[in-house]
Order: structure tokens, then sequence, then C-alpha cells
């Protein structure tokens, strides 16, 4: 079983080589943590890379060093929470949650959620997103922990389970039209059965879930260059860069702000739906159109370069949200030209270098 490592807790830092020795426990240390924390009027927020425990005690967040992550741990601090990042930094960066240190409401613990990890937590939002066996065994885990301690479990799937659609708009009924061979199909299947043992855990075990299926999202702190159409385009024209399309352009998807995707992820798991549930705006664009909007907003000279399309790629991908609307009276606010600026200039500032890592502002008006 691999080790977990105390990275930073409240305003003290602890080493991180191998040979620490952690001190010795206060008196207190005995009494369970979330009796601990009750006496101490706090509520404490868990956050694992990949997945998130919330809760009024204790909430769990696994992969929160990440993009969404790191901005739900925002929303979660600033309410007031308590909140324990736990991630391996596979996907996740450091920097994302840094302007928490020094926070006596924050700790970051780096461990891998396929392995087990022993915790009394209340709620956990599960937000890793690497392929199997992080979609599997990870799930497995988590759902495992929720079992042992009656936390509520939130999912975090993808708009990925339709594969290439044949209904359009998707809704949360549609079965999808998935390829199980296909270069894609780790990903997707491994979203699917994600599902699957969400919904065995909550029939057969009476845990309480929810599930949410996420459609394409970008803002601040994405991986410059993670592969992702928003990213790339963004990246590519910053660097002066021709903007790659596959295929002929005419793939469309629906692009949803950050901040838009942390409010609908709250309602969900503080709501009484178990759904799933699609976030998404569905403001649809080809890829084309979305290579133009980069174009206005960074550079109308930058030149689009046409590559082979690659296997596999949906054709259409647009979130039907009318159960969010009414279930959870959610919406998306902001809109891609006000809030993909946003973004561009925490790129900018990365790219560039002149700037604090993980101080970007995720605001932006519809």
């Amino acid at each position: 079983m691999g080790s977990s490592e105390l990275i930073f807790r409240g305003h003290e830092t602890q080493p991180v080589s191998d040979s620490y020795s952690p001190k010795p426990d206060k008196p207190w240390a005995s009494v369970t943590r979330p009796i601990r924390y009750m006496l101490r009027e706090q509520r404490l927020l868990f956050v694992f890379l990949g997945i998130a425990i919330a809760t009024l005690i204790f909430t769990l967040f696994p992969a929160s060093p990440g993009f969404v992550g790191s901005h739900l741990v925002d929303r979660l601090i600033a309410r007031g929470d308590s909140v324990m990042v736990v991630d391996n930094f596979f996907t996740g960066r450091k920097e994302n949650v840094m302007h928490h240190f020094g926070n006596p409401n924050f700790e970051l613990i780096r461990h891998d959620v396929v392995e087990p990890l022993l915790l009394e937590v209340d709620q956990i939002y599960h937000l890793a997103c690497p392929a199997s066996p992080t979609n599997v065994v990870g799930t497995l885990n988590m759902l495992g922990l929720a079992k042992r301690v009656g936390a509520r479990f939130l999912l975090t799937s993808t708009s990925e389970v339709y594969g290439d659609p044949l209904q359009h708009p998707q809704k949360e009924t549609y079965w999808g039209n998935v390829n199980p061979i296909g270069v894609r199909s780790c990903y997707d299947e491994g979203k699917r059965t994600a599902e699957t043992l969400t919904m065995d855990y909550h029939r057969g075990a009476g845990v309480e879930v929810r599930i949410a299926r996420i459609f394409n999202t970008y803002g601040p702190r994405m991986c410059i260059d993670d592969g992702r159409v928003v990213s790339n385009f963004v990246a590519q024209a910053l660097r002066k860069e021709p903007l790659t399309v596959y295929g002929d352009g005419k793939q469309t998807r629906s692009f949803q702000y950050v901040s838009d995707l942390v409010e609908g992820l709250m309602r969900l798991m503080e709501g009484e739906h178990v759904g799933p549930f699609n976030l998404g705006n569905p403001g649809e664009f080809t890829m084309l159109e979305l290579a133009e909007v980069v174009q206005e907003t960074i550079d109308p000279n930058a030149k689009i370069e046409f590559r082979p399309n690659t296997e596999d790629d949906p054709h259409k991908r647009k979130p039907d949200i009318s159960r969010a609307k009414e279930l959870l009276g959610w919406e998306p606010k902001v809109s891609l030209r006000k809030g993909l600026p946003l973004m561009v200039s925490d790129f900018r500032q990365r790219i560039f270098g002149d700037h604090k890592e993980g101080s970007s502002n995720n605001e932006a008006s519809s």
C-alpha cells in the first residue's frame, strides 16, 4: 500500500522527505477527529486529488489541487469550511492551492486514491479524472469509505459516457453510443463503470450518492498542455502558433466556465436528488467557431491549421440541462466570450511568467 504524506497543515508546513518523523500526538489527539472538530465548532473539508468529501463536520476532496477541484476548495473555504486536500499530484498542481497555505482551516496530503484511506468524513466529492484504475479502483475505495462512515458521495462523471451520441441534445436518460474497444474507450468505459458502481452501492448498501455528468469546462488553472481543445487553442494563440483544428472543424461541443460548474456541484451535493445530472453550458460551438472566438480574444491574425481528424471523435455534444434547472435550480451564467478572457489572462501570466501561481480569479459576469 502506498504511503500518505502530510504536506501542509494549518500554519505548519511539514518536511516531505521519507525520513520525516511526526511530532508526538497532542494530549487530545486520541479523541476521534470528527468529535474534535465538533467540539471546536468547525467544519472540516477533506479534499483529495480527484475526490472530495464535504460535510457539516468533515469534507474530503481527492484530486482537488487540480483545475476544477481547486476552485471548489476556494468556494468552500470562502464560506467558512475547513478543508483537507488529498492528491497524488498526477494531474493536480500544488500551486493551485498554495494561496491557502497559512490558513489554519486548510490541510494538504499527498495520497493516491487507488490506495485505501481511513478517515471519518461526512461528504466526498470524487473529482479524480485519469482513466482506470483511478475511475474503478479509486471509486471503489471512496465508495467503501462512504459506506463505512455513512458519508454522502458525489461522483463527477462526464459527458463522455454518451460516446458519439445519436441523441441531440443529450438527456440523462440516454444510454449513450460508446465504442468499447476504441482509442477513447478506457476513459469512457471507466466513467460508465464508476457510475454503475456508485448506483450499486446506493441500491445495495444504502450509500447516499450523487452523480454529475460534466461537459467541457474551461477557466483559470487549466493545465496549459493537457490536450483539451480550449487550452490547446489559447496556448497556441499566445505562443503565436497555428490553431490546430482536426477534421473539418464542424464537430460541436458546449463549454461552461468553471465557476458555473462549481455552483452546480455544490447544489447537487447539498440537494436531495441522486441524479445523474448534466452539468454543462448548452451554448453549442463548432471547433472552427471556437477557434475564431479565440482569435478574436487573443490575436485576430492567428492562423488556423487543419489536420486529419482523430479516431472516435464525437460529432456532436450538447447537454440538455432541463433536469438541473428544475430540481437543482441551476443553470450556467457565464458566456464563452465573458469567461474566455479570464482564462487567457491566467494562461498569459503562466506562460510568460509574470504572476503569482494559484491566485487567478474565477469570477465572471454573464
